[in-house]
């Protein structure tokens, strides 16, 4: 059960008030009302459960990619998504990754087909779970208690997966690929234009749809982009400092493959889509807190909720309230 303080709607604020309101605040102090927002928000077992069906997605993406590869007849296009992978995805995980992709290209044209089909279907049968998640995971952190109805939550994750989905994949192929992009397709001024500017334009990819997923997702008037670019930054650096940390890791760790085995690459990519989904998570918690101080609900836990919780607790008097009044009924007497 979730019991962050619900967010009150704010409405025509401008981006003046979100940095006023930020120095006000002090960036430490909401970092840490953020944290305990995603605690009691129960955020971590959402990060979970978000980074299953991530994994899932991953997968048969790469299945579906490499099926369509092997249905337009060319091999070079394989090699690329393997490349992809083994850069976009630390280490074992990316192993694991690029083994799909060997398999599926081994397969006989016949069985190309289903590949494509499947992994299709699969990948935004997962993609649209993932992001009904996601719209579940970001209600609570805004202290929303209930979802929309069931047509319209997977209606819109299906339109988000399409769109906020497809600019993540393809802001980390941008930042992963590099040369190897236009390899066989553009050389010269092209090419090098590419280089220059891919990892501008994959971070721009990756900002906008996590911006896009914070504004759209939760189940409330969201406030104006200036509101969630704060917390839309650290959910993005987040997302690379571990991208590169797990990457170091796994590269300069012989222990880990030794310990984990043929599991390894498994192991490897969930722990890589759990921390991910974490400071996803995270970076929302930063901007719903940042809404609630404007609003003046500043508290991340609504203590009614707790009390509710507590068998013989009355609802709206925490445990420190009643402490509170026994001491005030003491000086009294």
């Amino acid at each position: 059960m979730s019991t962050a303080t619900l967010v009150p709607e704010t409405r025509d604020l401008s981006g003046d008030d979100a940095w006023a309101t930020l120095r006000r605040t002090g960036r430490r102090r909401l970092l840490v009302d953020a944290f305990l927002r995603m605690r009691v928000a129960d955020g971590f077992s959402h990060a979970r459960s978000l980074a299953y069906m991530t994994t899932l997605a991953a997968v048969q993406g790469v299945i579906a990619l490499v099926g369509l590869a092997g249905v337009v007849g060319g091999s070079g296009f394989s090699t690329v998504v393997g490349a992809t992978v083994r850069a976009a995805v630390p280490g074992p995980a990316g192993q694991a990754l690029t083994a799909a992709v060997a398999h599926a290209h081994s397969t006989g044209a016949q069985h190309r087909w289903p590949a494509l089909v499947f992994g299709t279907i699969g990948t935004l049968v997962t993609a649209t779970t993932a992001f009904g998640q996601l719209e579940r995971a970001l209600n609570r952190l805004y202290g929303v208690e209930q979802d929309r109805p069931t047509v319209q939550k997977y209606g819109r994750a299906f339109v988000l997966a399409l769109t906020a989905g497809s600019a993540t994949a393809l802001a980390f192929v941008s930042l992963a690929l590099g040369k190897d992009l236009l390899v066989h397709a553009a050389s010269g001024t092209l090419s090098t234009l590419w280089n220059g500017g891919r990892w501008a334009l994959g971070i721009v990819l990756v900002g906008a749809a996590v911006t896009v997923m914070l504004r759209e997702c939760p189940r409330r008037r969201q406030p104006r982009f200036s509101w969630l670019a704060f917390g839309a930054g650290l959910a993005v650096a987040g997302t690379v400092i571990v991208t590169v940390v797990l990457g170091l890791f796994f590269r300069t760790s012989s222990s880990f493959g030794q310990t984990y085995g043929p599991l390894a690459g498994t192991v490897a990519l969930l722990l890589w889509t759990l921390l991910s989904s974490m400071v996803v998570l995270f970076g929302a918690a930063v901007a719903a807190q940042l809404e609630a101080v404007r609003s003046g609900a500043s508290e991340p836990q609504d203590q009614e909720k707790v009390a509710e919780s507590e068998p013989g607790q009355q609802p709206g008097q925490h445990t420190g309230e009643a402490r509170a009044d026994e001491r005030g009924v003491r000086a009294a007497s």
